[in-house]
């Protein structure tokens, strides 16, 4: 196991050293700092929400001691979830960026084709209906070859995921990356900024795109009855196994025809896909189709290895949040604590998923609670 020094293990406030204090400064006693590194760590080692941390934090106050400053010994959740409730998210997020480098380039190196999913999901007991409020819909950015979160944004509704999604594209680093949204995200403006950032599109087609998607598939069938006679196209099959389930997954990938439906208003609009999935489990046999359209040249390896992650952040990051980090539980309604939870639950699976060992996340989280050695091995991840 790794070593770590005091350095290493207080190392993440140098994110925070910008970060404006949102308390009064009347009676403030506990520092900044030391009420992020405590949140960090309580929420990596299993608690959900302000209540938990502060009980992981007395738990654990002989510790903490060993590298916090503490002037006024551990601070109450209360005291947390005020500051929680008080932090700006974009601001708070923010912190996290040179953290999140430091994750992308110094782990596993220039990762190729890197694949980034952008995708939505609703925090389902975070609804507030004295004050009308539904539940807080979030939509997160997902390097899915690395396993880390890079960015998220709230809104209110799903219905305003198409306007966020501009704005979370302009918080992340694109070049060179496949950038894949569900059929939310098939909208023009999207495709054009994530071509001026440097990186491609593949974006999934469905009735929100009602001529164009009828079109690409209208164009797919009659190829396919003449068994792409006219056309050139690549193929490719690859069969997967889990959770007693069978999956077969056939890739088709064709230029995109000139008579698609304003085709040239979608920039750099190159090719069109479709996925054939079919499910085994239990006997019972389903099938599901997928139609996209790319900025990526013919190559269905790289389109079905898009594809492929696209789906990877429903498994990898919103299956752990539900499951793991029992995300839909919550029952924090201020809007700016519930935003700031989620991050920091995003960001501790961004820091469990890149150790090296063969448990699960979910174990990885328990050891993370059961031994303070382990927690500091993950904080200190970027340092090994």
């Amino acid at each position: 196991m790794q070593v770590v020094t005091h350095d290493d293990a207080v190392s993440m406030l140098e994110y925070f050293d910008g970060l404006d204090d949102p308390r009064s400064s009347i009676n403030r006693q506990h520092l900044l700092g030391d009420l992020i590194v405590i949140s960090v760590c309580g929420v990596l080692a299993g608690a959900d929400g302000p209540k938990a941390i502060g009980v992981w934090a007395r738990t654990h106050a002989e510790w903490l001691k060993k590298y916090l400053e503490l002037p006024h010994g551990i601070p109450s959740h209360d005291t947390i979830g005020r500051l929680l409730a008080a932090l700006r998210p974009a601001a708070f997020q923010a912190c996290f960026e040179q953290w999140i480098a430091s994750l992308r380039q110094g782990l596993d190196g220039d990762v190729t084709d890197e694949v980034i999913a952008i995708d939505g999901k609703a925090l389902r007991r975070s609804h507030n209906r004295k004050k009308s409020l539904g539940p807080l819909f979030l939509v997160s950015a997902w390097s899915v070859q690395r396993g880390i979160s890079l960015g998220q944004l709230a809104t209110e509704e799903k219905s305003n995921e198409i306007t966020a999604i501009p704005a979370l594209i302009d918080q992340i680093e694109l070049n060179n990356a496949i950038v894949t949204i569900d059929a939310a995200g098939c909208q023009k403006n999207i495709a054009a900024k994530i071509i001026n950032k440097g990186g491609d599109y593949l974006l999934a087609l469905k009735g929100n795109q009602g001529n164009l998607h009828q079109a690409v598939m209208d164009h797919v069938i009659g190829q396919m009855e003449n068994d792409f006679a006219t056309t050139t196209v690549d193929r490719y099959v690859e069969t997967m196994k889990g959770h007693g389930r069978e999956d077969t997954v056939e890739y088709f990938h064709l230029p995109a025809p000139k008579t698609l439906p304003d085709a040239s208003l979608w920039k750099e609009l190159r090719t069109i896909g479709v996925a054939v999935r079919t499910s085994l489990q239990s006997g019972k046999e389903t099938t599901d189709i997928r139609f996209f359209i790319s900025s990526l040249s013919l190559g269905v390896r790289r389109f079905a290895a898009a594809g492929r992650g696209h789906w990877r952040i429903e498994n990898s990051l919103h299956w752990c949040l539900d499951v793991t980090f029992r995300e839909d539980d919550s029952r924090v309604r201020d809007r700016f604590a519930a935003d700031n939870l989620a991050w920091l639950k995003r960001f501790a699976i961004s820091l469990l998923k890149q150790q090296n060992d063969k448990e699960s996340i979910a174990m990885r989280r328990r050891m993370a609670g059961w031994n303070v050695d382990y927690l500091m091995q993950v904080l200190a991840i970027k340092t090994i």
